[in-house]
Order: C-alpha cells, then structure tokens, then sequence
C-alpha cells in the first residue's frame, strides 16, 4: 500500500519509565480515536522515551538484551494493542562492554513482534552552550556498526537516531537502497535545535528525496537539560507537513510514497550522484 499514515509522539520524558510509557499510551490512545484503523500506521518515540534525565547510570540500569526487559516488553505491547508500526526512538539495550550500552532504535510491528533494530552510530560527543555544556555520549554508550533498513511493503523505512542526521552519508547510503522514509528519533538540545533542527531535517528529506518523521523530546529534564521540541514531519520537496511547537503531544499526516517515485523520476539525483561512501571502521 502506498498510502499511510505518520505519527510522531512529542515527550518531556522523566527518569522513571512506567510513567514515560503511560504518556506513550495516553497519546497512542488520543490517535487511535482520532484516525481509527483506516491506513497503516507507524508512530514514532523520541529518543530516550521511556528513561531520560536521570545520568548514564540509570540508563546502564535498565538496559536489556534485544527483545527482552520490561520496557521493550511494554512497548511491543503497546504496538500490538493500538495495532500500529511503533518505532521506539532509542531503548538502552545490553553491549558487548559491560560498563556500557546500546541507544536502539526499535520498530516493532503491530503484533508485537520485532522488525528492526538501529544502534546509534554517531555518539554526541561536543562542547554546547548551554545549561549542560559538555556533553560525552561516548563514556557510556557503545556506538553502532550496522545501517538498518526495514521493508514494510512499499515503505522502506531508514533508521537514525539524533546526532546521525549531521552525517548524511549514513542517510544517502540507506537511499540507495531505497529508503523513502527516515526516521531521526531525537533529544536535540534547545541551542543546536533552535539553530539547524528544521535546517538539518530538511536537507535530508530534499537530497534523499524522502519522507522524514523526526520526534524530538522537549522541555526541562529532571538533571535540567532542556530539549528544543518541534517534532516534524517532512514530504520529499522539503515542505513541514506538521511541526509539534514545543508542548508535548503529537503530530499526524498521511502520505503518499508514490510522491518519492514520482519526484526521483522528474529529478533522479541519485542517478546523477558521481560520489560513493563507505562506513569507516
């Protein structure tokens, strides 16, 4: 089916994880209502959804292997329950370091089951200006190796996480493959948010020729980081089909995937690229 249906979910996410989730519920609950059962339906978390502002450790705590632990447990059943695609923005999942973990990005179908899986692969390691400061994702987080695309019929979802979007080379590498929608779940600062968020998010969404579904977190944290919001939804021309403002909550648009055919066509872009990249060890 060509036709569906992209939801992002905005959070403020608090340390504790049942009541993350229960926001997750709240909010999947309000577009179940809204939109029923007509399209296929992906709905997108932010990164960090279900523990964020309580320091590395209590991510290190509730880390899982993948597919198992209460949170991904939660949100599978989430999934099945409203019956949509859910993409868990980024779920602290077991690494190979004992003193560190995954930030997986995981999409679970509308069984429950899991379809995909994205560890983050660029680490956010870098000096901002503000209330935080420094940030080093790098001290407790294992970065990923691996580029994760995932079939659902007609849609080739590309996964992402946050601090990825500065690298397009991970995107256009997913676009040769045939990605027509990007996920960047996200927890971009309110200072590199307010200066390249819509900036960033649209280029991608231009130069691969693809739909992007970017929820961001927002607000003030419990350790007093503040997130920058605006969640979008992009078409492959670079238009904000729907941009979240800074309350949380969601957005919603139905698109149509043949827009991206039909613009590769018109302008095919990637045909004319003369460049290749490749994944650096």
């Amino acid at each position: 089916m060509a036709k569906w249906r992209l939801s992002a979910i905005q959070l403020t996410s608090t340390p504790e994880p049942e009541q993350n989730l229960a926001q997750v519920q709240h909010y999947l609950q309000q577009l179940a209502q809204q939109f029923g059962n007509g399209l296929p339906h992906l709905v997108a978390l932010p990164e960090c959804c279900a523990v964020f502002g309580g320091g590395d450790g209590l991510q290190l705590q509730h880390q899982a292997p993948l597919g198992h632990g209460f949170i991904q447990q939660r949100c599978a059943a989430l999934a099945q329950q409203f019956g949509v695609y859910l993409l868990a923005g980024s779920l602290p999942t077991s690494s190979p370091q004992p003193d560190r973990f995954c930030a997986s990005s995981i999409l679970f179908a509308p069984d429950g089951s899991i379809v995909a899986d994205y560890q983050k692969m660029h680490l956010f390691d870098v000096e901002v200006s503000d209330g935080t400061g420094s940030y080093r994702e790098s001290a407790s987080t294992c970065p990923g190796q691996k580029i994760s695309l995932a079939t659902l019929g007609e849609l080739k979802l590309g996964l992402s996480v946050c601090y990825d979007v500065r690298f397009p080379a991970l995107m256009q590498a997913m676009a040769t493959q045939g990605m027509n929608v990007l996920t960047v779940p996200s927890a971009f600062t309110r200072v590199t948010g307010a200066a390249h968020w819509h900036t960033l998010l649209k280029a991608r969404a231009i130069e691969n020729q693809c739909f992007v579904l970017a929820p961001d977190q927002t607000g003030i944290h419990a350790n007093g980081r503040e997130t920058y919001g605006h969640s979008l939804i992009i078409d492959p021309w670079g238009t904000v089909l729907a941009d979240a403002g800074t309350e949380p909550g969601w957005i919603s648009a139905e698109i149509d995937l043949t827009d991206c055919a039909r613009l590769r066509q018109k302008m095919p872009v990637a045909r004319h690229n003369r460049f290749n990249s490749e994944l650096k060890p």
